[in-house]
């Protein structure tokens, strides 16, 4: 059984047996999209925040990403899977990232520089989206939409950073709707960012842990990347998860050249990441 089938299973299980209403009570759901000023003391209070000194993000042209769905910390090995995979990248894209004590330590053992979107809390712990960068960005912005069935945000941040050759890149890190049987909500997700991307004329990266489990989510965002002038990454090393045979992460990128892309196996999550770099054109 896959780990969706799973889920699916244990939500009917937990619905029949407390009902939705006590299945929600232990989580607190943020009225409006919040991003975190600072996750080792975090107020999420803010829909974007900005900052005053940005330095380019890549180094001599170059930067590396990675996005990983990191499984909400739950496998041992994590932290040494997640060093080994961001040793080399200066942006780091994490979905399901749960802001507990374990993973405070290793935020505040780095130098990374740290936004996460706060989706809900469970047990008085955020959970959602979060960027991890070797500089600040210019901005960074917080999205939520709902799952129509569990009544639980997906997030997903958007951020602005500086390049070295005087262009803006903007990098989106989407954890895509899931559990939706239509695809309203689906497309709601994406369209919500479609009116900063279109007006931005320069790079844009788009990744994350976006779902597509059917082959409709997959036409819904190449049709979204298509409409953008966004390409999908070659993996030379495609060790994606996939449900239904489909792949469920993605990286697309605009103005940008493509050096080189993976998508390593990893027994540290239900995910395996995709690594990318790139040059500037």
């Amino acid at each position: 059984m896959t780990r969706y089938a799973k889920v699916a299973a244990g939500l009917g299980v937990v619905a029949g047996v407390l009902g939705v209403s006590a299945f929600n009570w232990s989580f607190d759901v943020a009225d409006t999209p919040e991003v975190s000023a600072n996750v080792l003391a975090p107020q999420f209070s803010y829909r974007c925040i900005e900052n005053a000194i940005a330095h380019p993000l890549d180094t001599d042209g170059e930067f590396t990403v990675s996005v990983w769905n990191i499984y909400k910390q739950q496998k041992e090995n994590w932290r040494s899977a997640l060093e080994s995979f961001s040793q080399d990248s200066e942006l780091v894209l994490l979905q399901e990232a749960s802001l507990n004590t374990d993973l405070r330590d290793y935020l505040d053992d780095s130098s990374w520089k740290v936004r996460m979107a706060n989706a809900f809390k469970f047990m008085n712990t955020p959970a959602g989206v979060m960027n991890l960068s070797s500089v600040n960005a210019k901005s960074t912005c917080a999205y939520l939409t709902m799952e129509p069935w569990l009544r639980l945000p997906k997030s997903a941040l958007l951020s602005e950073f500086a390049l070295s050759d005087g262009n803006t890149l903007i990098v989106v890190n989407l954890h895509g709707v899931n559990f939706a049987v239509g695809l309203d909500e689906y497309q709601e997700q994406l369209d919500s960012l479609r009116t900063v991307l279109a007006v931005h004329s320069g790079p844009i990266i788009l990744a994350g842990d976006f779902n597509t489990w059917r082959q409709a989510r997959i036409d819904v965002v190449n049709t979204f990347a298509e409409s953008l002038g966004l390409r999908d990454v070659h993996l030379r090393e495609d060790q994606r998860i996939k449900v239904f045979g489909k792949p469920l992460d993605h990286l697309y990128y605009r103005d940008l050249q493509l050096v080189s892309a993976e998508a390593p196996k990893t027994d540290a999550s239900d995910h395996n990441p995709i690594i990318a770099s790139f040059r500037l054109q």
